[in-house]
C-alpha cells in the first residue's frame, strides 16, 4: 500500500481569478487556468505598463478584471502586513534643478 502524504496542501481560491495550487508553480499565486504568476503581472503594473498592454503580452490569458483583482489583493496584503517589514535606511538625495 502506498504511503499517503501527511502534509497535503489543498488548492486555495484567493479570489475569482487568483489561485494558489501546490501542483502549479510550487503553490505561488497564479491566475486561474494559467501558470502566469501574479507577482510577474504586478511587477508589470508597478513598472507602469498599461493594463491593456499587459493583457496583450499575455495573449489574453490575463484580463483587466484579473489584474484589478491582483492589485486589490496586493494592496490588502500590504496594509495587513506592512508593519512586519523593516525598511533599510534610505538616503534622500536632493534633486538640483
Amino acid at each position: 500500500m502506498a504511503k499517503r502524504k501527511e502534509h497535503q496542501t489543498a488548492k486555495r481560491m484567493i479570489g475569482r481569478f487568483v489561485i494558489a495550487d501546490p501542483e502549479i508553480c510550487h503553490g505561488q499565486p497564479t491566475f486561474r487556468g494559467t501558470r502566469i504568476l501574479v507577482a510577474d503581472v504586478l511587477e508589470q503594473v508597478a513598472a507602469g505598463i498599461a493594463w491593456e498592454t499587459i493583457v496583450e503580452e499575455w495573449r489574453g490569458s490575463v484580463s483587466t478584471d484579473a489584474i484589478a483583482e491582483a492589485v486589490r489583493l496586493a494592496s490588502q496584503a500590504f496594509r495587513e502586513h506592512a508593519a512586519e517589514y523593516t525598511a533599510p535606511e534610505y538616503v534622500l538625495e536632493r534633486v538640483h534643478a
